[in-house]
Order: C-alpha cells, then sequence, then structure tokens
C-alpha cells in the first residue's frame, strides 16, 4: 500500500536537511511521557518519527520501561512500520499527499494495539516546498479531520491548541477493520 509518491519522498528527505524540520514531536514529549505511564506501555511506535525526536526528548527525561520503534520512509533504515501499544503521529498528518490520506490512516490502523496520539495542524506552515506549496499539504478544520479519522478509529479525547501553530491533538482507539471505510 503506497503512503508516500517517489517525487513527494524526495521533497521530504529535502525538507529533512533542516535541522529545524520536525520538532514538533518534542513539545508533546511530556503528554507521551504521562500516556506510557498511563498505559503502562511496552511498545510505541513513532509513525513518522523523522530524526527521533520523541525518543530524544523522552530520553531527556528519564523515560524508559518501552520499546521505541521508528517508522519514517524519508528514512529507511528503521523499518516498516510496526504494531505497538501506543502509536504516536505527531505533525505528520497535514504532510500527507491529500490523495493518499486514506492509505495512511489505514496504516495507522494496522499498527495501534491499543491507543494513538495523534497531533495536526490544521493552518499553513512556515516551511514551503520545492515547488512553492506549502509543507502542509492538507490544511482542513479539526471537524474535517475528526470526520476523516473517525472512519478509522474510534475518536477519544479532543483537545486544540494555539501557540506551535494551530490545530488539536487526539487519542483515538482502535477500531473493528469490518467498521472501517
Amino acid at each position: 500500500m503506497e503512503t508516500i509518491s517517489t517525487e513527494y519522498l524526495r521533497e521530504q528527505r529535502y525538507l529533512h536537511q533542516n535541522p529545524n524540520y520536525g520538532i514538533a514531536s518534542i513539545h508533546f514529549a511530556e503528554e507521551v511521557d504521562a500516556l506510557i505511564g498511563h498505559m503502562a506501555a511496552q511498545t510505541i511506535t513513532d509513525y513518522g518519527a523523522g530524526k527521533k525526536n520523541l525518543k530524544k526528548a523522552l530520553d531527556s527525561r528519564g523515560v524508559n520501561g518501552y520499546v521505541y520503534q521508528a517508522f519514517d520512509p524519508v528514512f529507511p533504515e528503521y523499518g516498516d512500520a510496526l504494531e505497538a501499544d501506543l502509536v504516536c503521529c505527531i505533525d505528520v498528518l497535514e504532510h500527507v499527499e491529500p490523495h493518499l490520506l486514506g492509505n495512511v490512516l489505514a496504516d495507522l490502523r494496522r499498527v495501534t494495539k491499543n491507543i494513538g496520539f495523534f497531533t495536526v495542524h490544521t493552518g499553513p506552515a512556515v516551511k514551503t516546498l520545492s515547488d512553492g506549496r506549502n509543507a502542509h499539504l492538507i490544511q482542513q478544520s479539526a471537524t474535517w479531520w475528526l470526520t476523516k479519522l473517525s472512519s478509522y478509529f474510534r475518536i477519544g479525547h479532543v483537545e486544540y491548541y494555539e501557540g506551535l501553530g494551530k490545530g488539536f491533538k487526539v487519542l483515538v482507539g482502535v477500531k473493528s477493520t469490518a467498521l472501517a471505510n
């Protein structure tokens, strides 16, 4: 199942050369730490891990006792996305090519054993692609996103934020494949 085109993968590799690209997960490490403890999560998949900044932030907080699994098509050395108790997808979904969003959401559903912690920016990014498009390929309202997500997951707690850009964070649960679209 294709989750990223070859052309867009090249674009993302270029963007990841910028040390300030892919740092949003650092800002959510405290919440991920709390989720790990609350869930007693044994495994975490960082979906769209980039340069593994979430792992670095968790390590700096002294979080341990779980297996960290990174997945990012830009970094093939991480391997395939693996099933996990907790799946974190932080500042990723708005970067997905619109025609492949369904494939990405289906893949996220595949790897989420229990809970997903997703954050989505709903407005434009500061960065642009080489062709001038905004780096946030999908700029839609939280309502639009939650409708999409609800086709694949049970929607849990939703919280809106501003400051790191405008967006929301949501806890999602597994949904029977038979119910998913």
